[in-house]
């Protein structure tokens, strides 16, 4: 199997919607619970309004658009009901195994969501020895995504520099904070509209097969 030569020293992967399928499984499951409570919302404008954000400032701009504070037991119960979800009907993204495989730069995880949590589904999709010790969440810095923060700090503890790190992003929130960190930024379409990737600063594919030509030398 031909393996890509190192173009990168590191190669950083957002989670959801580039490593494992869980975008439509939480925006759905969203979107049903935000209608609970009083906020009519579809899963489309689940994707729409809060793709790419942390947690607590997705919950945030829930308060505002609902004009109050979230019931209380709100947010332990949508994580129950998320990891219970997850747990059935969670898969990797299509073809990312193969892709995987074929790429020989080190590479390791940053994404706006709960280290626990990406370390339950990683597990589930049969990626967490890809990346077990190397994943990093919003936990870890002061500010998530779109600030830089969070490549920043995976490069350092990755011992690579930001200029020859490669981030794979599927939200324009990514995209922006791998823009911001110095990197090149490569933009996932496969559910994220592409033009809004690559007026972000990404460069846009939509096939997972084709990240690792996409980091070769030769891409370039």
């Amino acid at each position: 199997m031909r393996l890509t030569p190192a173009r990168f020293e590191l190669v950083i992967f957002d989670c959801d919607g580039v490593l494992i399928d869980s975008e439509p499984l939480a925006n759905r499951l969203l979107a049903a619970h935000l209608t609970e409570i009083g906020l009519p919302t579809t899963p489309e404008q689940s994707f729409e309004r809060y793709h790419g954000m942390s947690y607590p400032a997705g919950f945030a701009r829930v308060e505002q658009e609902l004009g109050r504070r979230l019931p209380a037991g709100f947010e332990a119960e949508h994580w129950r009901r998320l990891e219970l979800l997850l747990a059935e009907e969670l898969e990797a993204v299509p073809f990312v195994h193969d892709a995987l495989a074929r790429i020989a730069t080190p590479a390791c995880v940053a994404s706006n969501g709960r280290r626990a949590t990406m370390q339950k589904t990683l597990a589930k999709t049969g990626l967490i020895s890809r990346f077990d010790g190397r994943i990093f969440s919003a936990d870890d810095v002061a500010r998530p995504k779109p600030a830089p923060d969070l490549f920043l700090h995976a490069a350092e503890r990755m011992g690579a520099e930001p200029a020859r790190c490669a981030v794979i992003e599927d939200s324009p929130h990514g995209v922006a904070a791998g823009v911001a960190a110095g990197m090149t930024v490569f933009g996932f379409a496969a559910q994220t509209d592409a033009g809004v990737l690559a007026a972000a600063g990404a460069r846009v594919f939509r096939d997972m097969r084709a990240l690792p030509d996409l980091l070769e030398p030769k891409s370039y």
